[in-house]
């Protein structure tokens, strides 16, 4: 493109844009695509539902893989095939030697990830059910009695 066709295509922009500010906003009937509430909201069963299929996840790949080294003679089928291949003198075993270890560390990343989701996300529920339970205690009177909403309105100030 060249230097002019650059120019013209900004001027024909500028001219299609009025200069007047345009706010974005839900629709008048709460749109948005969200149904009637705008806020997001999460409850512990929704995270309990995804940390409970990246566990379930993690035990299949998990018991199901032939990572190598996770049998009980120390080297999974497709290696001990490798190994056999490569000791009769088939170039193959080689490359499915380099199959197996490249199999490994992906699967090995993947089970990473599936614990990592499932334990943050057991943090997650119980981080957020100790900040709640502190919040409540901060904001009560020393009787044990919620405070009232003008007293709570005083934080927020």
């Amino acid at each position: 493109m060249a230097w002019d066709e650059w120019e013209q295509l900004k001027a024909d922009s500028a001219q299609r844009s009025s200069t007047h500010m345009q706010l974005n906003q839900l629709a008048a009937d709460g749109g948005g695509g969200g149904g009637s509430s705008s806020n997001l909201v999460v409850n512990q069963d929704d995270l309990g539902a995804v940390g409970h299929e990246a566990h379930t996840l993690f035990e299949d790949l998990r018991t199901g893989t032939d990572i190598a080294g996770l049998h009980t003679n120390g080297a999974g089928f497709t290696m001990q095939a490798a190994t056999s291949l490569k000791s009769h003198g088939f170039e193959i075993g080689g490359a499915l030697e380099l199959t197996v270890e490249v199999w490994t560390s992906q699967a090995k990343t993947v089970l990473q990830a599936c614990a990592h989701i499932s334990n943050h996300l057991d943090y997650s529920k119980k981080q957020h059910a100790h900040d709640d339970d502190k919040i409540a205690a901060q904001v009560r009177h020393r009787d044990g009695s919620a405070a009232s909403v003008s007293e709570l309105s005083k934080y927020f100030k």
